[in-house]
């Protein structure tokens, strides 16, 4: 039996604006066939990011934040949460010395209220004035802000411009999000062919979630030419950096035989990993897997939990109702009593 999943090649945009880290991402549908060249888009606002745990007070008595004497002591503080620290170096560094980088550092602290009161006016303000000067990451910025609407009404023809720009320059987050508005077709013309350049681009950089939607370019032949291999390389890079979607589509993959050698230990292994990260897709495939014996030894009990599990995260299957119906008693308390336990429920 073969574990299938067609990969969409790009169901949604995520927008994530209140950070210079910040990025649209493609949130693939849950099991939907391909939308061919449809896409979705829809906006969600993530929860400001969080100091790291563990970290010294922030006081002057912390300035010198590295022993590298050659590290940055700006971004060293901002490293270590000491972000007072990191806005006074930064704001003397802006001020004396017209400094770019230390703008935008600027621009990310008050738009994400690390070491000062939230103000996204003025983190525009320094994001812009860095992004003047010719500093890519200040560009990416004030773009994610612009098109989020963050200190000022939306503005997406400007917020295309400084993508563009930081793209040009190799911000490879730039080129990611410049892709998927090629692909959305609202903003800019939809244009497949440059998605792809760019999102190769972007792959090639290093980005998980670049090389998961080229990926499901070349499975799909959209923008280039048709190629499962190298759509199975680049899932596998990007689960490789943890991208769960590409997890759970490499896995499919290694299952199948499809793109690359037929493994199937390896594949409920990846299945394993991305079901405990809370895809409904990954638990349903693994609970598969448990309960007709394939590629693991069966495990009824532990495959119809995932069942449950998968269920409860929106993905039902017919043929596991079937399974769990006709599980024995013992099996049916045994699966939803670590159902439970998985969900939190008492």
């Amino acid at each position: 039996m073969s574990l299938l999943r067609p990969v969409a090649i790009a169901a949604g945009l995520l927008m994530l604006g209140e950070s210079a880290a910040a990025q649209l991402q493609p949130s693939p549908s849950a099991d939907a066939p391909s939308a061919g060249k449809s896409v979705k888009t829809k906006a969600i606002k993530p929860p400001p990011p969080t100091p790291p745990a563990g970290l010294e007070p922030d006081n002057k008595a912390n300035a010198q934040v590295a022993d590298d004497p050659n590290a940055d002591p700006v971004y060293g503080a901002y490293q270590r949460g000491l972000y007072k620290t990191a806005f006074d170096l930064a704001l003397k560094r802006a001020q004396e010395d017209k400094n770019p980088a230390a703008m935008t550092m600027l621009g990310e602290l008050y738009a994400n209220g690390l070491g000062v009161r939230r103000d996204y006016g003025k983190a525009i303000e320094w994001h812009q004035r860095a992004a003047d000067l010719g500093d890519r990451e200040a560009m990416f910025a004030l773009a994610m802000l612009r098109i989020s609407g963050r200190g000022g009404p939306p503005d997406r023809t400007g917020a295309v411009k400084w993508l563009a720009a930081s793209a040009k320059l190799g911000q490879p987050k730039a080129a990611y999000n410049l892709a998927l508005l090629h692909m959305d077709g609202q903003t800019l013309p939809q244009d497949f062919k440059r998605a792809a350049e760019l999102l190769r681009f972007a792959a090639d950089a290093g980005s998980p979630e670049a090389q998961y939607a080229l990926a499901t370019f070349y499975k799909e032949g959209t923008g280039v030419e048709k190629n499962l291999y190298k759509s199975v390389r680049l899932l596998q890079a990007a689960s490789l950096a943890g991208n769960v979607d590409a997890e759970v589509e490499y896995a499919i993959a290694l299952f199948n035989g499809s793109g690359t050698g037929k493994n199937e230990a390896a594949a409920v292994s990846l299945l394993r990993k991305a079901a405990r990260r809370n895809s409904a897709i990954a638990q349903n495939r693994l609970a598969h897997a448990l309960v007709e014996g394939m590629g693991v030894p069966m495990d009824k009990v532990e495959g119809l939990k995932w069942h449950i599990v998968a269920k409860t995260g929106g993905k039902g299957d017919l043929k596991l109702d079937a399974a769990m119906a006709q599980a024995t008693p013992e099996e049916r308390a045994g699966a939803e009593s670590a159902a439970r336990k998985w969900l939190g429920i008492k």
